[in-house]
């Protein structure tokens, strides 16, 4: 009995210990979106209440791309360029400045899964569409079509429709004709 009171006490005091974060708060009701209160009208979100404040970013380790290519070199995984060259304001560059560290390791994954060679056309330069999960923002490669891989994305992952297929782990890989588009939204279980 004193044993699974000490452990009841125990976790209670780490799951504290984990939920206050750099000026972070939990409340145990918070307000959900679906359920916001008169504090909250809005519903924020019930786990992460930061202090007013504190300003909240989002804690993604950004790669250099002299990081990227000797990780990528590593795992035996190419990348080309039409341009040459590696400059990120560049559209005609292919450059890893600035991607996310879970999109190479997604990279990485997929190649030690695969067994294809991976030839990457397109990182983190500019000239791809915008948005939240975008190259700029390096969250997504592009990669050469290959039969190895056109094969392995087609028969291991889930089919969501629109030439789109999603990784167990949740990544989602767009076939837009002549290359595959990938976000990489996790490592893919690295």
């Amino acid at each position: 009995m004193r044993t699974s009171r000490f452990r009841a006490a125990l976790v209670t005091a780490a799951a504290a210990a984990l939920l206050t974060v750099a000026g972070a708060t939990t409340a145990a009701a918070a307000p959900t979106a679906a359920n916001p209160t008169a504090a909250n009208p809005i519903g924020q979100d019930p786990v992460f209440q930061p202090a007013a404040d504190t300003p909240v970013t989002a804690l993604v380790t950004k790669l250099t791309h002299s990081q990227a290519t000797s990780r990528l070199r590593a795992a035996g995984i190419s990348w080309t360029s039409s341009g040459g060259c590696s400059d990120r304001n560049q559209p005609t560059c292919t450059s890893f400045d600035q991607v996310n560290l879970p999109t190479i390791q997604g990279a990485e994954t997929l190649k030690r899964a695969s067994g294809c060679a991976l030839t990457i056309t397109g990182g983190t330069e500019t000239g791809h569409a915008s948005g939240t999960y975008s190259h700029w923002n390096g969250y997504k490669l592009d990669y050469r079509l290959s039969g190895c891989l056109d094969s392995y994305v087609k028969n291991t992952f889930t089919s969501i429709g629109g030439s789109k297929w999603r990784s167990g782990s949740g990544n989602v890989y767009y076939l837009e004709g002549n290359h595959w588009d990938v976000t990489y939204y996790n490592c893919g279980g690295c």
